[in-house]
C-alpha cells in the first residue's frame, strides 16, 4: 500500500565566513599587449561555475564577450588570495573583488584613451567589443591593443580587493549581524511512501530561489538540480552506518546515493531581489539549494503517513520500525 504525501521547507543563509571572521577576495585585471584582459583570482572552480561567472563579471565591465576575458584562477604562484570555494562565498566576494580589479583597469585604460584621441573628458565615451570610442562619432576611438601598445610597462595591471560585512556576535546575548549578504530559498515536494516496504520515492519537487540577481539561469538551475540531489541523498539514501565508531558503509556498494533514476524532476523558479552591495546585484547560492530539500522531504513523509521521523536517512528499516511503533501505540 502506497501513501502520498506533500512538504514544504524553508531557509535563509548568511553566505560568506560570518561571524567576524576576516573574509576578503583580491583579484588583478590585467591588459595584455593583444588587446586582451586576463583576470587572476585564487577563486577555485569545483564545479559550481566560478569560471564562467567570474568571467561574465569582468567582461559586463569591459564591455566584452566572456570568450574575450582569460581568467586564471588555479595557479596560486601568479594570482592573489581570493578565499576558498566555501560559504556560497565567491560569486558575491570574488566577484566583486574582479569586478573592482576592471573597473580600475577600465578607468586608467580611458585615462588613456582621453590623452591619445586629444579628448577633455569622459563624457559621451563608451567602451564596448574591444575598443574606447566616442558614443555620437564611433570613428573617434582607440582599440585595447592600441592602448597596451601606449603602455611603457610591461602590461597595465590594476587590483581590485573585496572584504565582506561581518562582525563578531555578542557572546552574551548571541545578538549582532554575523553575515551579509542573506539568501532565501523554499522546496515543495510530493514523495510517495510504501508502507509495506518502507521506501520512499519522491515523485516531483519545487525549489524557489532568490539569486539577488540571475548572473547566469543554466547555472543556476544546475545547481539547483545538484543541490536537491545532495538533499535527497541525505533524507532516504546515505546512510554511514556508524557502529561503535567505525563506518559500515565504506563503500559505494553499500553507502548509497540518488542515481539519476531516482531523481524527480525539479521545477525552478528563480527570485530576483537584486542586492546592492553585490556584483550586479548578485548573490551566492551554492550550499542553499540543498539545505531545505531534506527538511521538505520529511515534511512530506510526515503528511503522508503522520509520522515525524526525526533522523536521517529515513531508510526503509527505520521507517518500517516507526509504523509498527505506530500501530502498537493506535
Amino acid at each position: 500500500m502506497k501513501k502520498r504525501g506533500i512538504g514544504f521547507a524553508s531557509i535563509f543563509y548568511g553566505t560568506g565566513y560570518g561571524n567576524g571572521f576576516p573574509d576578503i577576495s583580491n583579484a588583478i585585471a590585467e591588459l595584455g599587449k593583444d588587446g586582451m584582459v586576463t583576470i587572476y583570482a585564487g577563486a577555485t572552480e569545483v564545479g559550481q561555475g566560478a569560471k564562467t561567472i567570474l568571467s561574465q563579471i569582468a567582461a559586463e565591465v569591459l564591455g566584452v564577450s566572456e570568450k574575450e576575458i582569460n581568467l586564471i584562477c588555479e595557479d596560486t604562484s601568479i594570482t592573489p588570495d581570493a578565499g576558498t570555494a566555501a560559504a556560497s562565498r565567491q560569486t558575491y566576494n570574488t566577484g566583486n573583488a574582479i569586478k573592482i580589479a576592471a573597473e580600475n583597469l577600465k578607468e586608467e585604460m580611458i585615462a588613456i584613451a582621453i590623452e591619445k584621441l586629444g579628448l577633455n573628458s569622459s563624457v559621451g565615451l563608451a567602451v564596448k567589443d574591444g575598443s574606447i570610442f566616442l558614443k555620437i562619432y564611433p570613428e573617434k576611438g582607440i582599440s585595447f591593443k592600441e592602448i597596451a601598445s601606449l603602455v611603457e610597462e610591461k602590461r597595465l595591471r590594476r587590483a581590485g580587493n573585496f572584504t565582506a560585512q561581518t562582525t563578531r556576535m555578542d557572546e552574551d546575548t548571541g545578538q549582532g549581524a554575523p553575515y551579509w549578504p542573506y539568501t532565501f530559498s523554499a522546496y515543495g515536494v510530493e514523495v510517495e511512501v510504501d508502507i509495506l516496504t518502507g521506501t520512499v520515492e519522491v515523485l516531483r519537487s519545487v525549489c524557489a530561489q532568490d539569486t539577488g540577481r540571475t548572473i547566469n539561469p543554466k547555472l543556476v538551475e544546475g545547481q539547483i538540480d545538484g543541490g536537491f540531489a545532495m538533499g535527497l541523498g541525505y533524507a532516504i539514501y546515505e546512510d554511514l552506518n556508524i557502529q561503535e565508531g567505525k563506518i559500515k558503509n565504506n563503500r559505494l556498494t553499500n553507502y548509497l546515493i540518488p542515481t539519476a533514476l531516482d531523481m524527480p524532476e525539479v521545477k525552478k523558479i528563480l527570485i530576483e531581489d537584486p542586492e546592492s552591495t553585490g556584483p550586479y546585484g548578485a548573490k551566492g547560492i551554492g550550499e542553499p539549494v540543498t539545505i531545505a530539500a531534506a527538511p521538505a522531504i520529511l515534511n512530506a513523509i510526515y503528511n503522508a503517513i503522520g509520522i515525524r521521523m526525526k533522523e536521517i536517512p529515513v531508510t526503509p528499516e527505520k521507517l518500517i520500525k516507526a509504523l509498527r511503533k505506530k500501530e502498537m501505540e493506535a
